[in-house]
């Protein structure tokens, strides 16, 4: 916690002020390091986070597009016994989504050895304890990424000076099922191509729906939420 540390036994982790204290490891970067540290800036928390691959950044995109409020990064280090003798594991991310906790590891699964296996289940113990979910992110389902990653380059706040947002929410509102495809969709603002990128950022913004397990294309169906 802050500049110390403070150790707590598992039975009162769910009362310690965790999204008080500071990631155990710093994030660094050296000449040939085979992993991609970085530094992500999120919209809903309104500040950067570190990671420490590229996998671990693409879950901080989708954190942000579920309006975490907020997340830490290596929020604590994990001592436990098991059959074997001792471990200990540093969790990925503790992220706050809709008020409740959720701890995060990430770890592609072809990487994934059978000692990782054990400390994912003490922190997954440590999380139930604690009434907190508890999820291994080992990959992404086809295209749920790369949407994500285009949605994300709309999330930052852009004034609306043609008022492209009302005609958007209009034209889709007087369908009868609210059920648009992409291009028509756009086609019925005043600037389509302006369209275009309202869309987007009302999809990121979640005031419009899409199906994330397939392309975003012309013809994707959009949604009012």
């Amino acid at each position: 916690m802050g500049k110390g540390t403070v150790c707590w036994p598992i039975r009162d982790m769910a009362h310690v002020p965790v999204l008080s204290s500071r990631p155990m490891r710093g994030f660094t970067w050296r000449a040939k390091q085979r992993h991609r540290p970085g530094l992500e800036v999120m919209a809903s928390t309104g500040r950067t986070h570190g990671f420490e691959s590229l996998e671990e950044m693409r879950l901080l995109v989708a954190l942000d597009f579920l309006r975490a409020s907020e997340v830490l990064s290596q929020p604590f280090r994990l001592d436990f016994e098991h059959t074997g003798g001792q471990a200990w594991h540093i969790p990925d991310f503790l992220a706050v989504i809709d008020g409740g906790m959720w701890l995060l590891d990430v770890r592609p699964m072809e990487l994934i050895k059978e000692e990782d296996a054990l400390t994912f289940a003490a922190a997954r113990e440590v999380a139930a304890a604690c009434g907190w979910r508890y999820s291994v992110i080992a990959g992404w389902r086809p295209h749920v990424w790369s949407v994500l990653d285009h949605l994300s380059s709309r999330r930052r706040p852009a004034r609306d000076l043609l008022g492209i947002r009302d005609q958007l929410l209009t034209a889709i509102g007087g369908q009868q099922e609210w059920v648009m495809p992409f291009c028509e969709l756009a086609d019925s603002t005043s600037v389509p191509s302006v369209g275009r990128a309202h869309i987007v950022r009302l999809l990121w913004q979640r005031e419009l729906g899409v199906d994330l397990g397939s392309p975003l294309r012309d013809s994707s169906l959009i949604w009012a939420v």
